[in-house]
């Protein structure tokens, strides 16, 4: 399988808020609906979906408010083990090492490698 055979596309783009009744709000508003709600310690994890757009937007209190707001975007991987046997392979800095979170039904399994210009690459697979 070639590498990019691994990437199925675009699993959500991540977006800290202060405020998330206010953010989920206004994403309601445009057309966005509920799609997952979780708690990630004392951090309030909420998933907002339109079509095939998936925002997870979560309460840390330390967002930035400004432009440039996005924290990473993450890309669905078919298998996680691979793709970052791939990443590290290219000598891509690793910012988090594969870790499970319990969302959705059966969780989901992701690791973050940094790019050129800083930005937060997740790479995530939903587990089956």
């Amino acid at each position: 399988m070639e590498w990019n055979e691994n990437i199925t596309g675009l699993q959500h783009i991540g977006i800290p808020t202060n405020d998330m009744d206010k953010t989920v709000d206004f994403y309601q508003k445009i057309g966005f609906e509920i799609a997952h709600e979780a708690m990630d310690g004392e951090v309030r994890v909420v998933f907002l979906k339109l079509k095939d757009l998936v925002l997870e937007t979560y309460e840390n209190k330390a967002a930035a408010l400004c432009d440039g707001a996005v924290d990473h975007i993450a890309l669905n991987v078919m298998n996680i083990e691979e793709a970052y046997k791939f990443i590290t392979g290219l000598g891509i800095k690793i910012l988090t090492e594969i870790t499970f979170l319990p969302f959705w039904d059966n969780g989901v399994k992701f690791f973050i490698a940094q790019g050129p210009n800083l930005e937060r690459l997740e790479f995530a697979q939903y587990i089956k």
